[in-house]
């Protein structure tokens, strides 16, 4: 089993020097992957809308930008995104920044990406909440041009120009991977359609996860896809939002039989959330150290 950790936001507090004693901490320790999760804003509850999944005031760092900052103090993990809510950016500018921080870091990115849940931020960007589905299948169609294609033309409903160029080409070219969070059945489809791997939830039951993961592997075939070359990841608990769930990172037995769920749901990989180890108590870089090292010790002497 191959392990991520998401990122906390929250480590900015420390100010850089934190920041990068703790990437390299994440990267020392042996995990395979550092993924940040993204929304740019939040919005308030008003009198047309509920209160956020998350509280406004919650500290979210730019996920580009953080991850471009954590290549240039690490050298051998992988960078990537859990997710990028693509809809909301510009796919050409993302295609850039993209290709960038995939030359700086040596080939390092993998792209995590979803449609998102919250119009209010859709609003704030200037984008359309209600076709994000569909802009989404466009945006990944021309990602994969622009690092791949000499010449780029896009004549799409929502995406229009002609004879484009983007160099250089990130060092994984078109195969850099594009992995797709989310569990509508669209969302699924798109997976195995254009997607390199599904990032699921951990809130579904066990029939639930295994359906859709069939459902994925069954369209593959049909999209004359090679189904074992679609990767499978989620997270060991869903993002806290109460105290028992805030607690989940204090009781390892319960790290432990996560992921042994996990690994017998047939998913290669497994994500540890560090906001939530924050959140269990472990509330500074050296607390936070401290947990994801035993964490990563447990499991990898669990299952490897």
């Amino acid at each position: 089993m191959k392990l991520a950790v998401e990122f906390p936001s929250v480590s900015y507090r420390e100010g850089p020097e934190g920041i990068i004693r703790l990437a390299r901490e994440v990267e020392r320790i042996g995990f395979d992957q550092l993924d940040m999760f993204d929304h740019v804003v939040m919005g308030y509850p008003t009198e047309t809308r509920p209160a956020p999944m998350y509280p406004p005031q919650m500290p979210i760092m730019e996920a580009v930008v953080m991850l471009s900052f954590i290549a240039a103090v690490t050298s051998t993990i992988g960078l990537g995104t859990e997710v990028l809510v693509l809809p909301q950016r510009n796919p050409t500018l993302t295609a850039k920044q993209i290709a960038t921080l995939d030359t700086l870091s040596g080939g390092r990115v993998r792209l995590g990406v979803g449609v998102g849940w919250q119009e209010s931020e859709y609003e704030a960007l200037g984008e359309s909440f209600r076709t994000r589905g569909k802009r989404m299948d466009e945006a990944i169609r021309l990602l994969r041009k622009f690092w791949g294609e000499e010449r780029v033309d896009s004549n799409s409903s929502d995406y229009r120009f002609e004879a484009i160029a983007m160099e250089p080409k990130p060092p994984q070219g078109a195969k850099l991977p594009i992995w797709v969070g989310g569990s509508s059945r669209r969302a699924l489809l798109r997976v195995a359609e254009l997607g390199d791997g599904w990032m699921a939830s951990s809130g579904m039951s066990e029939e639930s996860v295994s359906a859709k993961r069939a459902l994925i592997l069954e369209h593959a075939i049909k999209c004359n896809r090679d189904p074992a070359e679609i990767g499978f990841q989620m997270m060991l608990d869903s993002p806290p939002r109460d105290d028992a769930g805030k607690a989940f990172y204090s009781d390892m037995d319960k790290v432990v039989a996560a992921a042994a769920r996990i690994q017998d749901l047939e998913f290669g990989w497994a994500t540890i959330n560090m906001t939530a180890i924050f959140q269990s108590g472990a509330r500074t870089i050296d607390s936070m150290t401290d947990v994801l090292g035993n964490i990563h010790d447990r499991i990898r002497s669990e299952f490897d």
